[in-house]
């Protein structure tokens, strides 16, 4: 399985970017797939993800009550709507998945196999 991601781009504080995140050679199914991001000299963090499939999102607290992730299975694509959007959330953002995670490490980017290759959201003040 391949994951591409894209939607980034450049906004000004308070806009708003969608982000998709494509499944090619598979289905996401059960998948837990979750939308990490680095900001440069930073460590790669969590800001949401889907686990094994269910309808139930996580979210980092950063990020809560402004960004939703959502997905549509006819289109094997997982999506993050970011709103509201901050300077702060200036990073790559990378799309990731994994079929036998477990619960407790949905948040963990160590624990995901598979990765797109990030898509860039700069946020000017």
């Amino acid at each position: 399985v391949q994951l591409q991601a894209c939607g980034g781009g450049l906004v000004q504080t308070g806009g708003s970017l969608r982000l998709s995140c494509l499944a090619s050679g598979g289905t996401f199914g059960r998948a837990t797939v979750g939308w990490f991001r680095q900001a440069p000299g930073k460590e790669r963090e969590f800001v949401a993800a889907f686990f094994r499939g269910g309808s139930m999102p996580y979210y980092a607290d950063s990020v809560k009550g402004r960004f939703t992730i959502s997905r549509d299975s006819a289109k094997n694509t997982v999506y993050l709507q970011m709103n509201d959007l901050k300077p702060e959330d200036t990073a790559v953002y990378l799309c990731a998945a994994d079929w036998r995670l477990i619960m407790s490490s949905t948040r963990l980017s160590r624990e995901y196999d598979y990765w797109g290759q990030g898509t860039e959201v700069t946020v000017s003040s």
